[in-house]
């Protein structure tokens, strides 16, 4: 190397020592907050397993064909979902066999292929409502939801019977013979009730739809128990989750007086997660339900995920826009320390993104030092006590954080899935990252104006189509 180079150098490795020092304290400094977050979760879970405020019920033989607490209205919107939405109503069709359960199936006009497969998977089962959306599609879910809601109304008024429980589903669901009964019930009692969601494992992609069962079997059993338990809103997930009828219609009231059609806000990428957290904030009460049936298997909604990573991104990303930004602003922050504490859980993605992102710089530019170092291009300096501190307390997190979601994973899915679940970390710090960065984007241009879309995920397949779970 020329003499002009080796004056360089010196000055190029001073540079990335200071962007090595400050990416450090950055990254540690969140890595550490973002622990005790998450460590004050663990003890709430751990210390209300000990004293048994927790914990999974199993339901009797037969409690699939119990009766329901009153009419039932099953809502699912869908938008050029022809691969799955007939095995969908046929599935459930099976497996939910009352007759106060009445299944409203949302479609479009210019969707023919939809309203096609949504006819031949419904039969002559009089228990399927098509309800065409006179909107050219797509809208967004929540308007197609609010079509649908009007036809619930529509149909009380003529037939003067009212439902108990208006119950939300995804064209994508394989729903389980006991979760309608169950929901049903606790629908009683309270005025929201949220059930797991189960990702199906995907063989074909054990990565990027892997990553969804690592996820959701943490946070749907303990993240979400946890809230249960000390009273905090629970957030609706979209899918198996079910509002009592006379808190719909509440809602709906506040909706219409500022000027919405229906309890579901069109203009919200998350309008499920918000109505969750407005229950809430409105004096409802709410409540998560981790229930086993007889032979062992969760009471769950089961679905695939997407397997490809763009597909993951795109979702995550909708996810991060709406609650996140999109909650920021139209929820506003509550003055309820527990509120506030649930709400900046939610809300963490963008930041998630940011600090995952400084993350994996530091990983290049210590990796380029430690090479400059070998080389003996550059001297090795003491790091700052402070920062070795954090860089101890981050690393001793991740493990913490990496064995519990191998328990859970484990747990749910066999000791296969719970291994592979350390190595699917980096694939969801990608996909955290660039979801970020594209929901931000989306924000952005929903600031200058630009109409929100329903950005939906692709469906090939049903899960009910390649599985033998089904209703007795």
């Amino acid at each position: 190397m020329g003499s002009e180079g080796m004056t360089i150098l010196p000055q190029v490795f001073d540079w990335l020592r200071l962007v090595e020092y400050e990416l450090l304290l950055f990254a540690a400094f969140w890595f550490v907050l973002g622990a005790l977050d998450e460590f004050a979760v663990d003890l709430l879970f751990v210390w209300f397993r000990l004293t048994g405020r927790i914990g999974e019920r199993t339901l009797p033989k037969g409690a699939e064909q119990a009766p329901l607490a009153g009419r039932a209205a099953v809502m699912v919107p869908a938008w050029r979902e022809d691969a799955v939405i007939g095995e969908m109503i046929a599935h459930t069709l099976r497996a939910w066999p009352q007759h106060d359960m009445v299944l409203y199936v949302g479609c479009y006009r210019n969707d023919p292929a939809t309203l096609a497969a949504a006819m031949a998977g419904a039969g002559d089962d009089p228990r399927v409502r098509l309800i065409v959306n006179d909107r050219t599609g797509p809208t967004t879910k929540a308007d197609c939801l609010n079509r649908l809601y009007a036809a619930v109304c529509a149909d009380e008024a003529r037939s003067g019977q009212a439902f108990a429980a208006v119950i939300l589903h995804d064209a994508e669901d394989m729903v389980h013979p006991a979760a309608l009964t169950a929901m049903s019930q606790a629908l009683v009692e309270v005025d929201f009730v949220q059930l797991p969601v189960r990702p199906m494992p995907q063989p074909h992609s054990p990565w990027v739809a892997g990553h969804y069962s690592d996820e959701f079997a943490e946070a749907h059993g303990k993240a979400m128990v946890v809230r249960d338990a000390i009273g905090a809103a629970i957030p609706a997930a979209g899918v198996g989750c079910g509002f009592a009828r006379a808190t719909l219609s509440q809602l709906a009231l506040l909706r219409m007086d500022e000027g919405g059609k229906g309890p579901f806000a069109s203009d919200c990428l998350t309008e499920d997660y918000e109505l969750g957290v407005l229950v809430y904030r409105s004096g409802g009460k709410s409540r998560f339900l981790r229930l086993r049936d007889a032979s062992g298997d969760l009471v769950a909604t089961r679905a695939f995920f997407p397997s490809k990573f763009e597909a993951a991104i795109r979702q995550k990303a909708r996810w991060i826009h709406g609650i996140a930004l999109q909650g920021w602003d139209r929820l506003g922050w509550s003055n309820r320390p527990l509120d506030m504490w649930m709400a900046l859980r939610d809300r963490h993605g963008p930041l998630t993104s940011v600090v995952l992102a400084a993350a994996y710089i530091l990983i290049l530019v210590e990796f380029t030092l430690g090479l400059a170092w070998m080389a003996g291009w550059a001297a090795s300096e003491p790091v700052d006590p402070l920062v070795r501190t954090l860089i101890a307390i981050s690393f001793a997190s991740f493990l913490w954080r990496a064995i519990w979601r191998f328990g859970f994973t484990t747990r749910e899915y066999g000791l296969a899935e719970g291994a592979r679940s350390f190595l699917r970390i980096p694939m969801a710090n990608w996909v955290a990252i660039l979801a970020g960065r594209r929901a931000l984007k989306a924000y952005v241009r929903t600031l200058r104006g630009e109409l929100v879309h329903w950005d939906k995920t692709h469906h090939a397949v049903h899960p009910a189509s390649t599985t033998a779970w089904i209703a007795p």
